[in-house]
Order: structure tokens, then C-alpha cells, then sequence
């Protein structure tokens, strides 16, 4: 018979208390790295909470049930990792002191324990009904008066600032571009999240290049789908490049096509370039796929074939030439005869270009790609502002220019080069800049579609439950608080002082616990100073009471105001993200607490699903470093 360990609440405290431990390290601007070593010997630096979590080598299937919805987590908004696994802890231990105190009537379980597992499934599932259908209403009263709407100023001039001192990387001709004032509303936002994640040393500097990077894709009109664009493509749209520091990161116009060119560059005088994508060789296929040829007895037939094709080889050339064809992108390797055609034609050929630099080609160019060399036409032709090799570090590429974005106006695309000393630092550095996009992505969608996927995944509630309409989201696109516990304090008060709720026992017991367990935030970054918790709580609540002026993030002790002591330094975090980060932190408690038994098996349940789940994961994982 199967080994059986029954579920026991007091386990799943300690489980979780464990990760709480582990995280706290690195919790907060104050907050240290953490070191890892791999078995290979590669050291591992970082303050990434999912990093430092997916790192550990878990055995508990449910520290691994809380990994992964901290990963997903992570993975949709950008941050909040290591304050899921602080709420996480802290709300596991009010509902087990409320379990501990209101067990159900004797006789009802086998044991005591069991009756506590079932009082916290009650309670956690009470919680997460009290998220999904009254918080978006707690914090529309309580939070949303005192939160700042960040305005974009997409639709004016761009309106330089000074530009930074040069780097040996770039030589004295290419420095950084001047910062586009435009974006100054999102530098607290992004600071604040850079120096959580990558220290103060360089929040500034990256902060500066994310605003670089963005000033030259969104605008007013396509804002949002700008962003998911750039999230979506960033693979492509940054190269890596280790051994220079941080500072030398530059945004440069256009593309990179991670390649080497395989004939000579372009030359100076050739101008416009025009380029082509072809997926396939450029020798005409005389059969098609399945057919034999059949050749004659003798040499003269095999030559006779050989040069048809040289003469088709020269044709597609000629083609090539007609159309002003300078530039081709292959997905494949072609052939010499090919590749000296090229070269004789002064046609710069890039080869085995992958799927996905290719991809993003068409989509900024509208190119479309050849797959039959015997039907090039001009709809095949793009034009291109530039052409030209670059050397990053020891590798070589090719950067190519548009004069505009194809469809979204006149819009040059650019794309981002990051440096970082080690290859460590720099996938950091990747991987934040990464995770910035998606924290504006959470700051200006809302809480809406995740609250809807939350609702229809509750058990119990799906089959009659409607999705959460988007009018009953908190605040509105674009909120933000100062950092440093200001949101939590806000919603810490307008759990306790009531609101749109029922007034029983039951109702006001899951508000209780719910502030408790917020308050445990801005707790841990005072932790070590007691008093400034207490006394950043009693300012914040003293400038709230003249009315529902925003808060500001300037540290002078003022709001909007009067920001005071309630952050260290000045910074900006997202109201959404701190309401998904609730609603994802209730449905993990949930999870946790429906499972009734663990059965231990001798074998891998679900190979398949396994290998597949374990290969996303570390796709994921990839992105984030």
C-alpha cells in the first residue's frame, strides 16, 4: 500500500515559513544578494526572488506548488516575488491562529488536526471570495483617493535632456541619445523597481536606458500594444554583451540581425539598400518534392543539368539586380555558387538567420519572404535607412535601419544593447530590463482580466460565477503610491474601518486578518528600525486626513502633498500590481489548503506533461535572468 501523509496545516506554515526565511534576505532596497553555485562550478549573484526560488532544490510538492504560482505570478506582472512568499506566510499564520481558536464542533473530524484544515479551507476560501467580489470596492475608497495617475506626454515633441559622458565601447562619436522628458513620469516607477532589483548602483543608469528604449516605441495613440509588442519580441530586441560595464549599454537605431555578413559590406556610396528575406536556396528546383530525375547515360546529361541551373542561379541574380536588391537575409545556408554570385554582384548576404530575427524583420518592414526564388517580385523589396556590421565584444553582426515602422507610422524601431561585466550581471540586467515592461504592462492594463481568470479558476464558483467586469476595477490605468508600505498602510485602514461588506462576525474576522497579514510588508522593510514603521504608518494616516490629496514620492516630508518618511528615496509602485498581487496570493492560499493527503508514489507520474512543463520553466527562467 501506498505511503500516506495526511495533510496538516501547522506543516504547511512551516513549509512556507522556510521560503519566507530564504527570501528575506535580499527583501527590499536594503536587501542583500544571494550566492549560488551550480554543480558546475558557474556562481550564480542575484535578488531576483523567482531566481533565488526556482534555484533551490525542492523536494515538497507543495514548496513546489508555491514556486510555481510565484513564478506565474512573476512571469505575468514583472515583480513581486518575494512579497507573494512575506503575504503568503503571514496570511497561512492568521488563518491558522483563527483555525487554532474557532475548530468545528466535536465529533466531526477523526482529529483535531484534521478540524484545523478544514476550519483554514473555510476561511482561506472565504478570503479569496472577499478578493475576487469586495476588494476591487476596498480599494476604490480607501487607496485610490491618495494614488497619483502617471500622464504620459506621448503626443508632444520629444524634449531632450543632456547626454551622458562617453564609453571606450562606442568610441567618441556614438554616445547615448538625450533623454526624452516625455517619459520623466515613468522614472520614479522604474527607479524604484531597479533599485529593488539591481541595487542603487544602477537603477539610475538603467532606468534612463528603459526610457530611451521606450521613447522611441510608444506613443499615444497605440500605447498599450506598443508595450506588449516590445514584450513580446525583446528576445530580439536586445543583445547581450559581457565584459563592459553597465554603463556602456546603448539603445541604437533599428534592428540587429544576430549573424555575420558572409560576403563583403556594403559600400558607403550604395545607397538606398533594399533587402530581401529568402526562406529556402537560391538554386531553382528543377523537381518538386517526391520526384526523381532520371539522367542519361553518360557525363553530358549530369552537365547539362548543372549548368541549367547556373544559368538559373545567374537569372535569379539578374532578378535580384533589376529589383536593386543590396541586402539579403537567408534563413538557410546557400550554397558557394551562391554566395560568389553575391559577392560578384556586391550583395550583402546574411545566412542562417534564425526564425525569430527573421520574424521580426517582416513584421517592422513588411517584407514579405521568398519562398520560391522563381517568383520574386517587387512586393519582395523593402527599404532600408542603413546596413552596416557591428561588433559587440567578440562577436560580429549586422544592423539594419527602417524609415519607419510598418503600419504604425514613421516611428523608428531601435533596439537595445546591454553590458554587463560578467555574463551573470548581465543576464540580471536583461532580465530586469524584461521585467520593467511587464510592470508597465500591470500598472496601465488593470486588474480586471486577471481578477475574471481568477474568478472561473476558483473551485466551486466557476460554473456559476461571472467574470469580473472591468468597471469594478480598483483604480484607474496608470495608479501608483510612493514606495515603501504606503499602499499597504491605505489598505491596512480601509480593511479595518468597514465599507461595502456584510456586517457579520464572519466578514469582519476575514478584513482583520487580511490587514494583518498587508501590514506585514511595510513591517519587514522597517524591520529593523521598529520606529520608523510606527512612525511612517502615523505620518502617512496624519496627511490623509485633509482629504484625498495623492501622495507624493518626493522623500521632503510633504504630499502631494505630504509623502514624508513613508518610502526611502523617491519612487512610485503599481496600484494593480499590488491588487494581482493579492488576488494571486489568496487563490495560492487557497490551493494549498484543498489538498487533503500526499501520496508518495515510486515512479514519474505524467512523463510527457512533465518534460514539457520542466522545458517552459526553464525557457522562463531564461527570460528572467
Amino acid at each position: 500500500m501506498l505511503p500516506v501523509e495526511h495533510h496538516r496545516l501547522d506543516h504547511v506554515v512551516q513549509m512556507v515559513s522556510i521560503l519566507e526565511g530564504v527570501v528575506l534576505r535580499s527583501f527590499g532596497p536594503d536587501g542583500g544578494q544571494v550566492l549560488f553555485i551550480r554543480d558546475t562550478g558557474q556562481v550564480m549573484l542575484t535578488r531576483h526572488g523567482t531566481r533565488i526560488l526556482t534555484a533551490l532544490r525542492l523536494e515538497h510538492p507543495l514548496a513546489k506548488m508555491v514556486v510555481e504560482c510565484v513564478w506565474k505570478h512573476s512571469g505575468a506582472t514583472g515583480d513581486g516575488s518575494k512579497t507573494f512568499v512575506l503575504l503568503l506566510a503571514s496570511l497561512l499564520r492568521g488563518i491558522q491562529g483563527l483555525a487554532c481558536k474557532t475548530p468545528p464542533g466535536p465529533g466531526a473530524y477523526s482529529s483535531q488536526a484534521a478540524g484545523e484544515v478544514a476550519s483554514a479551507r473555510v476561511l482561506a476560501h472565504r478570503l479569496l471570495a472577499f478578493g475576487l467580489d469586495e476588494l476591487p470596492g476596498v480599494i476604490a475608497v480607501g487607496v485610490a483617493p491618495y494614488s497619483t495617475s502617471l500622464s504620459l506626454r506621448l503626443g508632444e515633441t520629444d524634449v531632450p535632456g543632456p547626454a551622458p559622458a562617453d564609453t571606450s565601447l562606442w568610441g567618441r562619436e556614438d554616445t547615448h541619445a538625450p533623454v526624452d522628458r516625455r517619459m520623466d513620469s515613468l522614472l520614479p516607477l522604474l527607479v524604484a523597481f531597479f533599485h529593488t532589483r539591481l541595487g542603487h548602483t544602477h537603477s539610475d543608469t538603467v532606468s534612463r536606458l528603459a526610457c530611451e528604449l521606450l521613447s522611441h516605441w510608444l506613443s499615444h495613440d497605440d500605447f498599450i500594444s506598443s508595450l506588449r509588442f516590445l514584450d513580446a519580441h525583446f528576445s530580439v530586441l536586445h543583445t547581450a554583451v559581457s565584459g563592459f560595464p553597465i554603463g556602456c549599454s546603448r539603445v541604437i537605431e533599428g534592428q540587429v540581425i544576430h549573424r555575420d555578413l558572409s560576403t563583403p559590406p556594403p559600400q558607403a556610396d550604395r545607397q538606398p539598400t533594399r533587402g530581401m528575406v529568402v526562406k529556402d536556396s537560391l538554386h531553382p528546383s528543377l523537381l518538386r518534392e517526391g520526384e526523381v530525375l532520371q539522367l542519361g547515360e553518360g557525363v553530358a546529361s549530369a552537365t547539362q543539368y548543372r549548368a541549367w541551373t547556373e544559368r538559373a542561379l545567374e537569372g535569379v541574380f539578374a532578378r535580384l539586380e533589376a529589383l536593386g536588391v543590396t541586402l539579403l537575409l537567408s534563413a538557410v545556408k546557400q550554397s558557394e555558387a551562391a554566395v560568389a554570385l553575391a559577392r560578384r554582384a556586391g550583395v550583402c548576404l546574411v545566412e542562417c538567420v534564425g526564425e525569430e530575427d527573421l520574424g521580426l524583420f517582416c513584421q517592422l518592414s513588411g517584407a514579405e519572404p521568398v519562398s520560391d526564388c522563381r517568383t520574386i517580385g517587387p512586393e519582395h523589396v523593402v527599404a532600408l535607412t542603413l546596413c552596416r556590421p557591428l561588433v559587440l565584444g567578440a562577436h560580429r553582426y549586422v544592423q539594419v535601419g527602417f524609415p519607419g515602422w510598418h503600419g504604425r507610422g514613421e516611428r523608428r524601431p531601435h533596439s537595445l544593447v546591454v553590458c554587463g561585466p560578467g555574463e551573470g550581471q548581465t543576464e540580471q540586467c536583461v532580465g530586469a530590463l524584461h521585467d520593467a515592461l511587464r510592470v508597465l504592462l500591470a500598472t496601465w492594463t488593470g486588474t480586471g482580466e486577471a481578477a475574471s481568470h481568477t474568478h472561473a479558476a476558483s473551485r466551486g464558483r466557476a460554473a456559476h460565477a461571472p467574470a469580473l467586469s472591468t468597471e469594478r476595477v480598483a483604480c484607474p490605468p496608470g495608479s501608483v503610491t510612493p514606495v515603501g508600505g504606503a499602499f499597504e498602510f491605505l489598505l491596512h485602514r480601509a480593511l479595518l474601518q468597514g465599507g461595502p461588506s456584510r456586517s457579520d462576525a464572519g466578514a469582519t474576522a476575514v478584513r482583520k486578518l487580511l490587514a494583518d497579514s498587508v501590514l506585514s510588508v511595510p513591517r519587514q522593510l522597517h524591520g529593523r528600525r521598529p520606529r520608523r514603521f510606527l512612525l511612517a504608518q502615523s505620518r502617512l494616516l496624519e496627511s490623509t486626513q485633509a482629504g484625498g490629496r495623492p501622495l507624493s514620492p518626493a522623500g521632503d516630508g510633504r504630499s502631494a502633498g505630504a509623502g514624508g518618511d513613508v518610502h526611502r528615496g523617491p519612487g512610485w509602485e503599481s496600484v494593480s500590481g499590488k491588487h494581482r498581487l493579492l488576488l494571486a496570493v489568496l487563490q495560492c492560499a487557497g490551493s494549498l489548503l484543498r489538498v487533503d493527503a500526499l501520496l508518495r508514489v515510486h515512479g514519474v507520474l505524467h512523463t510527457k506533461d512533465r518534460r514539457r512543463s520542466d522545458t517552459s520553466r526553464g525557457d522562463a527562467e531564461e527570460e528572467d535572468d
